[in-house]
């Protein structure tokens, strides 16, 4: 469902504005660090973050307009994002980090990422885990994918780790007429000969792949990867070919897709500010978090326009001019300071 706008805004704090601070405040994202900047008081960014009601919908919508929305690959992940000090804040609670190898306190953003078939990349949907809900992360996901479908988004593949390859989830990729490519955990049990399932880490697998029965499933193409010498094991799927037809260079691809995700959590928490803020409510959290992840999109389109080589850029640029204009005030001195120095040389 996407936001209804009832009357044009009026408001001195609109998604614009309060975009374009998160992408260039370098430490305290807060209504009254805004508030700081300019003729905008903190009240009228806290009104802004209670007034709105933006929706994954709004997200899509705007990322659709560069994509490809056919052929591409659309991945699921999660990240924590971390608020280890909160108090009464919504959704916040304990979640396995990959980045901390433990759970700590935080909100759990779930998201759909999509690369199309040119390698444009953006945040197509994404869920706030909300423990109210009742809701396990792989129903989130399976929303999320009849949403995008419904929306008009037509992937060839999915992609995602090994949390999201349940047998229900993968089932319902297929069904939905689907590739996939997931990992999967070492102890899923495959067959190579029928009747005789083994754990896939007991498996000699080539570096082509091989192709197996998936219990509960069908036939797949299994393949390993090793990351710090610890084998990792990825299973793919295509509805228009059969699995030993799959190349390792196909794999290959899907694969450096899938990363672009993990890109996308980096880039969200130090360019976007998503984790940032001191709400509390709902839909302040909720509309903090649309507008960081819209920060992002922003970025994607900025890069693919070539008006700047990197996403990273932005900020850099932003504090430049000022950063500089700073060094020449404090180098040259003023009057106060000129005895200072003139003291501190001749020491």
């Amino acid at each position: 469902m996407r936001r209804k706008i009832t009357r044009p805004t009026t408001a001195k704090c609109d998604l614009a504005k309060y975009t374009g601070f998160l992408l260039c405040e370098p430490k305290s994202a807060t209504c009254t660090r805004f508030s700081d900047l300019g003729d905008v008081s903190h009240d009228s960014v806290n009104r802004f973050l209670q007034r709105e009601q933006f929706a994954p919908k709004d997200l899509f919508m705007k990322a659709a307009v560069k994509l490809i929305l056919e052929g591409g690959t659309l991945s699921v992940d999660d990240t924590v994002l971390d608020k280890p000090y909160s108090r009464y804040m919504a959704y916040v609670g304990y979640y396995y980090s990959g980045k901390h190898h433990k759970a700590v306190k935080g909100i759990n953003l779930i998201t759909l990422y999509y690369t199309d078939i040119n390698g444009y990349s953006q945040p197509v949907n994404y869920r706030l885990y909300d423990p109210s809900e009742g809701k396990s992360k792989n129903e989130y996901f399976i929303d999320m994918l009849q949403e995008v479908l419904a929306w008009g988004l037509k992937p060839a593949f999915v992609t995602g780790d090994s949390w999201y390859s349940s047998t229900a989830n993968l089932k319902a990729v297929k069904n939905n007429g689907l590739g996939f490519m997931f990992a999967v955990k070492s102890n899923r049990t495959v067959s190579i000969l029928k009747g005789q399932y083994q754990q896939v880490h007991s498996l000699e697998v080539p570096e082509e792949g091989i192709t197996v029965w998936l219990r509960d499933f069908g036939f797949v193409r299994l393949y390993r990867t090793w990351l710090k010498n610890e084998p990792r094991h990825y299973v793919v799927y295509t509805p228009d070919a059969e699995p030993e037809t799959l190349s390792k260079s196909f794999f290959d691809r899907l694969h450096s897709h899938h990363w672009y995700i993990e890109e996308y959590h980096r880039a969200l928490k130090q360019l976007c500010n998503i984790e940032r803020f001191q709400v509390r409510g709902k839909q302040q959290i909720n509309n903090h978090i649309f507008a960081a992840i819209f920060g992002y999109t922003c970025l994607q389109v900025m890069k693919v326009s070539e008006s700047i080589t990197s996403i990273y850029s932005v900020r850099k640029d932003a504090l430049k001019e000022a950063t500089w204009e700073f060094i020449k005030d404090f180098s040259e001195g003023k009057d106060w300071l000129r005895p200072f120095f003139v003291g501190a040389v001749n020491a």
